[in-house]
């Protein structure tokens, strides 16, 4: 399989993916809106929480290194800025959702 399509492939399913977990990341923002710290604390010190905000994160942060790839590969021109620049996303695609995640499961109340 070319790479172009392994691309797409991987753009197409990570949207499909980030459906549900989006729609489940808005009810959530919507009933905790209104409580009090150590209740949302709580909340995302739980299991299930834990383990669906990971999931969103990496899936939004894989998803988005993908796109902004390709705007990358559609305007610059430059071959050299366009490997360095995709380098650097991806390595912000990987640390900020490394970081995110070891704060979130080192979470105490």
């Amino acid at each position: 399989m070319l790479n172009p399509t392994k691309k797409w492939l991987f753009i197409k399913g990570s949207s499909v993916l980030l459906i549900p977990l989006m729609i489940w990341f808005s009810f959530v923002i919507a009933g905790i809106y209104d409580k009090e710290f150590n209740e949302i604390v709580v909340f995302f010190t739980t299991q299930p929480a834990k383990i669906l905000i990971s999931i969103l994160f990496i899936v939004s942060y894989f998803f988005s290194a993908l796109t902004i790839s390709e705007i990358f590969e559609d305007y610059v021109k430059n071959q050299k800025i366009k490997n360095v620049a995709n380098k650097i996303l991806y390595l912000f695609a990987i640390l900020i959702p490394l970081i995110t995640l070891i704060i979130i499961y080192n979470l105490k109340l």
